[in-house]
């Protein structure tokens, strides 16, 4: 959409500029004005500081004409009861009306660019993000589930619009959604809730249709909705602006989904931390056909993700994967990993090579993320 900025601006600017040459009207000798004023038959009259231009009664027609800055016109016109514009002589007034309409002028195209900017970086379109299944540690459950849609969608078995991944935060929903994007051998969009949320009524609902246009050009595609319960949520008709601007940018969502054909070829996988909040209309069969769980990982999860960490630092005694993995028991993987990251810093800082269990005390006091299970 940026290839349409500079025509933009330029039928803007051109506006702008040629507007008072498209409203001069036919060009005539000041006789002709002179003989018309005579007659009473002169209507309006504008002066100018190089022209006069005027409308007939009868006709209506405008005319221009040469400004011969005749000292006793405008009284002339006054008295022959012409509505007259003098635009001669220019005040303070006019000055700040000036510079005002040039600074809308430019807060108007600074808005048009901006806007398209953001379509631009926002919606960005990654043709292959480097990332499947086997980046991802553990879950196999949560994969062999996901592998199914992989198979529905390259062998057409089964018109799939949209997909939630539901789950407490810290686990790799944005992950996942990136992963079966590679899987699938199909473009990838990444956007928040936020994104389309602001302060101007009805654009919200505008950069919904720009995102859906956007991976309509961009077929197959994966659209990724993270944080979807801000967007989603049950609609409020309270009638305060807030809520209004929430249930038209649902509403253009929903009208989004249902435009879908078998052959759009445009998944819509939404992330969220509260499915029970989300609005009936969106989990019905025919929008969000499928929901998956990401829950904190199980016990082999846990070790893997510790190992992982751990690649390049080691464990003092009595530590071991094993004893770590019943002591992150309940955490999301991203605990896990800021757990992990932090006993390595203080181990460095401490001058060690390994993480002992005073290093793992002190990163779980510092994170605010207490250990469980037996064994320190």
């Amino acid at each position: 959409m940026r290839k349409f900025i500079l025509p933009i601006l330029i039928m803007v600017i051109s506006l702008v500029v040629f507007l008072p040459f498209l409203t001069r009207g036919e060009e005539t000798d000041y006789a002709n004005f002179y003989s018309s004023l005579q007659e009473n038959n002169v209507e309006t009259v504008t002066i100018d500081k190089d022209v006069i231009r005027y409308t007939l009664k009868e006709s209506k027609t405008k005319y221009t004409t040469m400004n011969p800055s005749s000292p006793t016109l405008k009284e002339e016109l006054l008295k022959s009861s012409v509505k007259v514009k003098d635009n001669t002589s220019t005040t303070l007034d006019d000055i700040i009306n000036t510079i005002f309409n040039i600074i809308f002028l430019l807060i108007i195209v600074g808005a048009l660019y901006a806007l398209f900017n953001y379509s631009h970086k926002t919606f960005r379109v990654v043709k292959n993000s480097g990332i499947d299944f086997s980046n991802i540690a553990g879950m196999k459950e949560e994969k062999k589930e996901l592998l199914s849609v992989v198979s529905m969608m390259k062998n057409n078995q089964k018109s799939i619009k949209g997909i939630i991944l539901e789950g407490p935060p810290g686990n790799g929903k944005t992950l996942f959604a990136r992963a079966l994007s590679t899987e699938c051998k199909i473009n990838f969009i990444a956007t928040r809730g936020a994104d389309f949320q602001g302060a101007l009524m009805g654009l919200g609902a505008f950069k919904v249709k720009m995102l859906f246009n956007k991976a309509r050009r961009n077929r197959p595609c994966i659209i990724f909705i993270d944080e979807f319960d801000s967007i989603g949520e049950k609609r409020n008709y309270n009638g305060s602006g807030i809520d209004k601007e929430n249930n038209r940018i649902l509403t253009t969502l929903l009208n989004e989904m249902d435009g879908f054909k078998s052959e759009s070829r445009i998944l819509v996988i939404a992330a969220t931390n509260s499915y029970e909040s989300l609005d009936p209309a969106l989990i019905r069969p025919g929008r969000f056909d499928l929901k998956f769980t990401i829950s904190n990982p199980d016990t082999e999860t846990r070790k893997e993700l510790i190992e992982m960490y751990l690649s390049t630092f080691a464990l003092a005694e009595p530590l071991s994967v094993e004893l770590l993995s019943s002591l992150f028991a309940g955490f999301s993987c991203a605990s896990i990993e800021t757990i992990i990251r932090e006993a390595i810093i203080i181990s460095k800082r401490n001058g060690k090579d390994r993480i002992s269990k005073e290093e793992l005390i002190e990163a779980s006091k510092k994170t605010a993320l207490p250990l469980r299970g037996k064994g320190l």
